[in-house]
């Protein structure tokens, strides 16, 4: 029979010989673990099992014969520049050890220098994490650290206790002093704790230690199969794995005044396994990363025999997708997407899973379809919108984004492409949906219910105001203010308190989705525990009734809503609150270039809010020249907000109805819209070097001149009638005179989109009001001055 031949062979250390080597360099981190500590509580637990004496488990170690270097533990310089054996297992329970027993500081999972402080009690032998109270206890030694980290001797450090106790506490008996000497004795000696190691020959391969690791962890639930590419890519692609870290590292920690574009962003703070996500699904059209582990290995899915030079171009393949992952500019313009479908912060996302998807497909529209960037904005806002509303990535997500995937497959161009999408939403947001599904969807008193994230997005979408104020939602969901107290409260429309007093006591009742609104907490304080009937009244006197009107649709009150059985109020307001949220997602829906004024349902948008992550759209260096279009052949960035801004304000005047049919937005500076005959236009301009928005009216044609001077000269009574002055330029060198008003105000901050729009079309309709007026006194045919004059 031949002899057995492993890979391993089995030494035993105790824990001071094995901090001894970790000291000196000899104990590094291999690039196949990552630099995370456990939690506070979790090492808490380590400690007491030791304590006890229970076994803690055992280290895998990797001889290291190369001279690649590996991750040192802990923070500071070693005495060896390349350690001799690396950690394969056990990585978090011998970091946590070094980080308590030498006190130093290790990088916890936001990549911060972090303490871990273990508390001992040694009346009772009772570890915990320290907090304020265990360090203000006498009988607490509030980090254990000190002990061992002080270089005193065992009877040093007893005899210390024991005096500082007996200070604090009074005298204590001969029987208390010997009980506490002993768990301290017992505490101290844990340096000699054993341990067994497994130790891997040097003579093994990277690739095969990674995958001894992957196959030690695979029973277990330590690891999915994202933690086994990046084992892979720590071996192939170290460059890769680097990579992602540190764009994680640099989205945790908000960019400071003058430094470069980062990917800090309110939405969510990105592990590298669910960036991973996002280039499998770009770069493998697949969902399932089970397969991709495999493929990557250099796996012929046919045959099942690997290959080194399949493994390498598979890698090429996974390089090119993560660097468009990686590409701030992707990465801010997919988020702006998601803040243009009304969602500002991670606290308004029920699914991490739709995000990372939704900027798959961001990508996928991109780079394979060439989609332009405005359609692209409003189709992947769309399908997060519903993706989040509908939980399509909650349950077996990786089946579910397969599937996605595949129904690309058959797509070949950007139409194909955003009319999948479309059928895929239209088959899931049917009529029932609506109408049936959601309203009873709501019947939840979930505080994270993505039914209640989506009617909060489709009224920031709406610009709806706040209940019983002024301001707007969307004003006040800033997530980077930072308050004492929030600005926005979930407000109980029936009080929590009067609802008890009237024998409902049910919490899941009582905090009903459909029995919150949100107000500003000056007035959720104000109404206390008031009935409806008691405090609307008083509220409503402090608004007109066009502005009460407009607060109770857009927060879905039905009419009356004060005076109704809580029962009904519930069922009625669920309706309307469902029909506020298809309004937000249909206010989404992209228009035809060639559809007509009015012939689509009318919709309300709002501000598309800045993230102030990223930087602002460079400037045109020719704004007015040129086609506006890149080098590939889509609009520049200017190009497209500026034709986004005048397609959320086209539809904005619309709602209002009041100005004559426009004509359909372009991708430049100006929209103009007409005056009812061919002497004069109205006009609204973009001055972004200036920071202004313009709203004016265009004398034209050959009597352009004799018209402008004419009202010029009647420029005061102009000015009464319309309630502003005017700025008047009669351009002399050009064909065209202009009249107008300027409002200061960022045309490239979206924050600010809603308020200026407003701020257009009531200038627009004023002028429309006084100017057609006047230019159809005029008499016919060719005018003088003097004509124009009388």
């Amino acid at each position: 029979m031949s002899e057995l031949k492993t890979c391993f062979k089995k030494v035993d250390y105790d824990l001071s010989g094995l901090l001894h080597y970790i000291d000196i360099g000899d104990i590094g981190l291999p690039d196949i673990q990552r630099p995370f500590v456990w939690s506070n509580a979790k090492v808490r637990d380590l400690f007491d099992s030791m304590y006890r004496g229970f076994p803690v488990g055992y280290f895998l170690f990797w001889e290291n014969a190369t001279n690649g270097a590996g991750k040192h533990i802990g923070v500071g310089a070693k005495q060896h520049a390349v350690a001799h054996r690396l950690i394969v297992d056990g990585q978090q329970r011998l970091t946590s050890l070094f980080a308590v027993f030498r006190g130093r500081k290790v990088l916890d999972e936001d990549y911060r220098e972090r303490q871990i402080e273990i508390a001992f009690r040694p009346r009772d032998g009772k570890f915990e994490v320290a907090d304020a109270a265990v360090r203000r206890d006498p009988e607490w030694i509030p980090n254990v650290s000190q002990l061992w980290a002080s270089g005193q001797s065992s009877y040093q450090m007893v005899k210390a206790f024991l005096k500082q106790l007996a200070s604090a506490k009074g005298a204590l008996s001969d029987a208390e002093e010997e009980l506490i000497s002993h768990n301290l004795d017992r505490l101290f000696d844990l340096q000699k704790y054993p341990f067994t190691a497994l130790e891997i020959a040097a003579s093994v391969d990277e690739e095969q230690v990674a995958d001894i690791f992957v196959r030690i962890n695979s029973e277990g639930v330590r690891l999915n199969q994202a933690d086994f590419i990046l084992t892979l890519m720590s071996v192939f692609w170290d460059d890769g794995r680097r990579d992602l870290e540190q764009f994680c590292r640099s989205a945790r920690q908000a960019p400071s005044p003058g430094s470069p574009p980062s990917p800090f962003n309110h939405f969510l703070r990105p592990d590298p396994d669910q960036l991973l996500r996002v280039a499998v699904a770009v770069g493998f059209e697949r969902g399932r990363l089970k397969s991709v582990y495999q493929v990557l290995r250099g796996k012929d899915m046919d045959t099942g025999e690997f290959s080194a030079g399949r493994r390498e171009s598979q890698f090429v393949q996974l390089q090119n997708a993560q660097r468009e992952v990686l590409d701030l500019r992707h990465w801010h313009q997919f988020l702006s997407c998601l803040i243009g479908a009304g969602f500002r912060s991670g606290e308004m996302l029920s699914s991490l899973n739709a995000l990372l998807y939704a900027y798959a497909f961001y990508l996928i529209g991109r780079k394979r379809f060439n989609l332009p960037e405005y359609r692209l904005q409003r189709v992947i806002g769309r399908w997060f919108f519903a993706a989040s509303l509908t939980g399509r990535y909650t349950t077996s997500p990786e089946t579910i984004m397969d599937a996605d995937l595949n129904r690309l497959k058959e797509v070949k161009d950007a139409e194909g492409f955003v009319a999948k999408l479309e059928g895929i939403m239209a088959n899931e947001l049917t009529n029932d949906f609506w109408t049936v599904t959601l309203p009873s969807n709501l019947d939840s008193s979930s505080a994270r219910n993505p039914e209640l994230f989506a009617y909060l997005a489709a009224q920031n979408r709406l610009s709806a105001p706040v209940l019983f104020s002024h301001k707007k939602v969307a004003d006040l969901l800033d997530p980077t203010i930072r308050a004492t107290k929030r600005a926005l409260e979930r407000h109980h429309l029936f009080p929590r308190a009067w609802l008890e007093r009237n024998e409902i006591d049910d919490m899941k009742q009582i905090n009903q989705v459909a029995n919150f609104a949100l107000i500003e907490w000056p007035d959720n304080i104000d109404i206390s525990d008031e009935s409806p009937r008691d405090y609307v009244p008083q509220v409503r006197a402090r608004f007109s009734p066009q502005d009460w009107a407009t607060m109770h649709e857009y927060h879905a009150l039905p009419e009356g809503w004060e005076q109704m059985e809580y029962a009904a109020f519930l069922a009625a307001r669920r309706r309307l609150m469902a029909a506020i949220i298809r309004r937000g997602f249909e206010s989404l829906r992209e228009v035809p270039a060639n559809t007509a004024v009015g012939s689509e349902p009318p919709v309300e948008l709002s501000a598309l809010p800045s993230m102030a992550v990223s930087r602002p759209i460079v400037e045109d260096p020719d704004e007015e020249g040129g086609d506006g279009q890149s080098e590939e052949g889509e609009l520049t960035p200017v190009r497209a907000q500026q034709l986004e801004y005048w397609s959320e304000f086209l539809v904005a005047v619309r709602r209002r109805g009041k100005l004559r049919e426009s004509r359909q937005p372009h991708a430049r500076s100006w929209m103009g819209f007409p005056l009812g005959s061919t002497r004069a236009s109205l006009w609204a301009g973009l001055h972004r070097r200036d920071g202004k928005v313009v709203a004016g009216v265009t004398f034209k044609s050959g009597e352009a001149k004799a018209i402008f001077r004419a009202m010029q000269a009647l420029s005061p009574a102009i000015a009464k009638d319309l309630g502003f002055a005017l700025e008047w330029d009669e351009a002399s060198g050009g064909v065209h005179s202009f009249a107008s008003v300027h409002l200061g105000s960022d045309p490239t901050d979206r924050g600010q989109w809603s308020a200026q729009h407003d701020w257009l079309a009531e200038k627009l309709e004023r002028l429309q009001e006084v100017f057609s007026e006047r230019i159809a006194a005029l008499p016919e045919g060719r005018l003088n001055e003097a004509q124009a004059a009388k």
